[in-house]
C-alpha cells in the first residue's frame, strides 16, 4: 500500500508527521528528512536543526510524545534541504549519576547512527564554535559499477597492515594527494608488485585527532592511530583529498573499488571496546547523552569500568548495543563493501554487562552467523587491557579467526636464539594446531604476524634491546617492555657493517618463517622497507617523521623488498605451504619433520635447528615439495634434507649472503649431495625440481 506522506501538523513552523520507525538516523525521503532515536530512560526528544558551520541552531523542534512507539521517536520534517543543514538531538530525562543517568536537555547529542559529521575536516585543525558535533544528512550516489569483490580463500591471506595518513604522508610518497585516501589509491601498483592481496586500514572510523593533544619538546602530538571513535557509521573527514559535503566517503568508496579491481581485498581494523567520551571527566557527546547506563559498562555506583585502557568500556552484550554494532558493521559491508574486519581488544565484546567473561557471548554468536556478514572475515585481537586473554580460545563458532600473539612471541624469541624454543616455533609455522584443531577450523582460525602498528618495526626489533618512548612524554613509561628484540650489539643505529649485516639477516629470517607459516599472514606497511621508529615502540601520538613511511628507504634496502616480494610469489606459486593437499607421490605426509637431519622429528631444549618439509600436489597434478630450514645457533651447522627418490633439491632461498634472485646458491651453502652448511643464525629454503 502506498505510503500517505502528507504532513499532519506544524511545529515551529515546520510540516512534520510521524516517520519510518525502522529507519535508524537521519534518511532522506522525496521531500521529507526522517529522524529516529532510540533511548530507554529519555523522557523526551527534540531535533536540532543548524545552518551549515553555524553554532546556534535556527530551529529545535520537539518530537510530540505522540510519534514514540516504545523507546524510539521518529519524525519526518518537511521542507528541508540536506545541502543546507546540519542536526544534532537534545534528550531530557533523569540526572542521576550515582544510576548513571546523566541527561541533559540542553545538551547537544551527536547521532550515534550519523552517516556523515562535521568535525576537523583540515586535520590537526580545530573546527570554531563549542566543540560540539553535529551530523549531515548522508547522500549515497556512488556508483559500484560490475565491480566484484575478490574471493580470497583465508590461508591465502597476507594481510598489509596500514595507516591511510602515515603510507603517503611523507614527501617521499611522490604522489598528489598525500595522506588521505586517494594517496593510498596512487599507491596501488606498488602494492600489487609487492604481491600482497589484502589491506587492513588502521581506523578511518570518524575520530577527533586532537584528543589529548599537546606539545613535547617541541613536537606537537596528536591522537595519530585513531583508536578513539566518535562515529562509528562515517568515514574520517580529513582522510579525504577534499572536501565532500554530504557525500563523506566517496573517495574511501573508490579506494575500495580500485583495490577490488586490483583483487586487493579490503578489511577494517574496527573499535567497538570504548570510545572517545571517556570516563566521568570525560566529554559527553554522543552515547553518554542518549543513554549512558546503556552504551557503557558501569560500577554499581555509576562510574565506568576500564577494560580498554581508555576510561570506558561498551556494554556490547546489551541487546541494544549488539543492535547498534550488528547494524554498524552491515552498513559498512553494504556501503562500502568492505570484505573483513579486525576487532581491537576484541575480548571486551565477550564480556558480560559485568564485565565478567561470557562462555558464550551473544554478540560474537551473531556476527558469527549475520547472513550479511556470512562472507566477510572477522578477526579478533583476542585479549583487552583488563587481562583477558582469549588467544586459542576466543568464542569462534568456525567463523572468528585471531590475530595469533603466541605466533609473534613464539617465533621472535626462537628467532633471536633463545633456547628451548625450538618446538614452539615449530608449531606455530606448521599452523599452531596445539591450540587450534585444524580437524575443525582448517588453517582459518590464525592470522600469522610478528610485528604490526603497536610495537616495535621488524627493523626496530633487531636495533634495540629497550624500548624508546620519550618523544611521547611519558618518561618512557608507555608501551610495552615485553618485546624479545635484540639489538645484534649496539643500541639503535652504528656504522658496525658486521652488525648491520647480521640485522638484515635476522630481518630476512623472519620475513621467511612468517611467509612460509599455515594460516592468513600480516605484516605492517614499510617493514618490508625497513621501516624504523628509533626504538618507539608506541608511536600512537607520533605524526611525523616517526610514524610516516619514508619511501627513500626503499632504495636503500631493495634487497629486503626484493626478498620479500621474491618470498610472496614462491608463498602463491606453491599452494602445499599454505594447506593440505593430496599427498605427493612418494606418500608422505603433507608436514614432515627433518631438523638437522633428514626424518629426524624430535627436538630438545637446547635445539636451535629446525627443518620443515611441505609436500603434496600442485593443481596439475605433479608432485611438489618444500623445505625450509632454520640455523638459529651462533655457529655454522650442517642440515639434510630428506632424498625423494626421481627429485632433487634446488635452493631458492639462503639468508646467509645478500639476497639476489637467480644467485647459484649451491657453492655458498657448501652442498653435498642433500647436506648444506647454513651459515650463523641463517634460514635456507628448498624447492623440488
Amino acid at each position: 500500500m502506498k505510503q500517505n506522506l502528507l504532513p499532519t501538523r506544524k511545529i515551529k513552523g515546520f510540516d512534520v508527521r510521524p516517520g519510518f520507525y525502522e529507519l535508524n538516523g537521519a534518511t532522506a525521503l522525496e521531500n521529507a528528512v526522517n529522524f529516529t532515536v532510540h533511548s530507554q530512560n529519555a523522557t523526551a526528544c527534540s531535533v536540532a536543526l543548524f545552518k551549515r558551520t553555524e553554532q546556534k541552531p535556527y530551529a529545535v523542534i520537539p518530537i510530540p510524545d505522540s510519534f514514540r512507539i516504545g523507546n524510539t521517536w521518529s519524525i519526518m520534517i518537511f521542507g528541508l534541504d540536506i545541502y543546507d543543514f546540519e542536526y544534532c538531538y537534545r534528550l531530557d530525562g533523569p540526572y542521576e549519576p550515582e544510576k548513571g543517568l546523566i541527561f541533559d536537555k540542553n545538551r547537544n547529542v551527536l547521532d550515534i547512527y550519523a552517516k556523515a559529521v562535521t568535525g576537523q575536516s583540515v586535520w590537526g585543525k580545530k573546527a570554531k564554535g563549542d566543540g560540539s558535533y553535529h551530523a549531515r544528512v548522508h547522500a549515497d550516489l556512488f556508483d559500484w559499477g560490475d565491480c566484484r569483490q575478490p574471493d580470497i580463500k583465508f590461508q591465502d591471506l597476507v594481510i598489509y597492515e596500514l595507516h591511510v595518513r602515515g603510507f603517503t604522508m611523507d614527501s617521499s610518497s611522490g604522489v598528489a594527494a598525500r595522506g588521505t585516501f586517494a594517496g593510498v589509491i596512487e599507491k596501488i601498483p606498488y602494492l600489487k608488485k609487492l604481491g600482497i592481496n589484502a589491506v587492513e586500514l588502521m581506523p578511518i572510523f570518524e575520530f577527533d585527532e586532537l584528543e589529548s593533544a599537546r606539545v613535547v619538546d617541541g613536537q606537537q602530538l596528536l591522537n595519530y592511530w585513531g583508536y578513539s571513535p566518535t562515529a562509528f557509521f562515517a568515514p574520517n573527514t580529513s582522510y579525504a583529498s577534499a572536501v565532500e559535503y554530504n557525500r563523506e566517503g566517496d573517495e574511501l568508496k573508490m579506494l575500495i573499488r580500485t583495490l577490488h579491481e586490483n583483487k586487493i581485498l579490503v578489511f577494517l581494523d574496527v573499535v567497538f571496546n570504548h570510545t572517545s567520551e571517556g570516563d566521568e571527566h570525560g566529554s559527553a557527546f554522543s552515547f553518554k547523552g542518549l543513554d549512558n547506563s546503556v552504551y557503557y559498562m558501569l560500577t554499581p555506583d555509576g562510574h565506568y569500568y576500564n577494560f580498554s585502557g581508555c576510561g570506558n568500556t561498551v556494554n556490547c552484550n546489551h541487546p541494544i548495543v549488539q543492535q547498534f554494532i550488528v547494524d554498524c558493521l552491515r552498513y559498512w559491508v553494504v556501503e562500502y563493501r568492505v570484505d573483513g574486519f579486525r576487532f581491537d581488544l576484541a575480548t571486551i565484546l565477550g564480556r558480560n554487562e559485568d564485565g565478567s567473561p561470557m562462555p558464550n557471548p551473544p554478540l560474537l554468536k551473531t556476527l558469527a552467523f549475520d547472513p550479511i556478514l556470512s562472507r566477510v572475515k572477522l578477526i579478533a585481537e583476542a585479549w583487552d587491557a583488563g587481562g583477558l586473554y582469549q588467544v586459542g580460545s576466543f568464542p569462534s563458532w568456525n567463523r572468528w579467526a585471531e590475530w595469533n600473539g603466541r605466533f609473534r612471541d613464539d617465533l621472535r624469541r626462537f628467532l633471536k636464539g633463545d633456547s628451548g624454543m625450538a618446538q614452539a616455533a615449530v608449531n606455530r609455522i606448521t599452523g599452531s594446531e596445539d591450540i587450534y584443531d585444524p580437524r575443525i577450523r582448517g588453517y582459518n582460525a590464525s592470522v600469522n604476524f610478528l610485528t604490526c602498528h603497536d610495537g616495535f618495526t621488524l627493523y626496530d626489533l633487531y636495533s634495540y634491546n629497550e624500548k624508546h618512548n620519550e618523544k611521547n612524554g611519558w618518561n618512557n613509561t608507555d608501551g610495552s617492555d615485553d618485546n624479545y628484540s635484540w639489538n645484534c650489539g649496539a643500541e639503535g643505529e652504528t656504522d658496525d657493517k658486521e652488525i648491520n649485516g647480521l640485522r638484515l639477516r635476522l630481518i630476512k629470517n623472519a620475513f621467511t618463517a612468517l611467509m612460509l607459516s599455515r594460516g592468513a599472514v600480516m605484516f605492517p606497511a614499510g617493514d618490508e622497507m625497513c621501516k624504523t621508529q628509533s626504538g618507539n615502540n608506541n608511536a600512537y601520538c607520533q605524526d611525523n617523521e616517526t610514524s610516516w613511511l619514508d619511501w627513500e628507504r626503499l632504495k636503500r634496502y631493495g634487497e629486503i623488498f626484493e626478498y620479500v616480494k621474491d618470498l610472496l610469489a614462491l608463498r602463491k606459486k606453491h599452494r602445499i605451504i599454505r594447506k593440505n593437499t593430496q599427498p605427493i607421490s612418494l606418500g608422505f605426509e603433507n608436514i614432515t619433520y627433518h631438523h638437522g637431519a633428514a626424518w629426524n622429528g624430535t627436538l630438545s631444549d637446547s635445539d636451535h635447528v629446525i627443518g620443515i618439509m611441505y609436500s603434496g600436489k600442485k593443481k596439475d597434478g605433479s608432485d611438489d615439495a618444500v623445505y625450509l630450514a632454520f640455523n638459529t645457533y651462533w655457529e655454522t651447522v650442517d642440515v639434510t634434507a630428506p632424498e625423494l627418490m626421481g627429485y632433487s633439491w634446488q635452493a631458492r632461498f639462503y639468508t646467509g649472503v645478500p639476497y639476489e634472485k637467480g644467485a647459484l646458491l649451491d657453492a655458498m651453502l657448501n652442498r653435498r649431495g642433500n647436506t648444506f652448511t647454513l651459515a650463523p643464525r641463517s634460514a635456507m629454503v628448498l624447492v623440488l625440481e
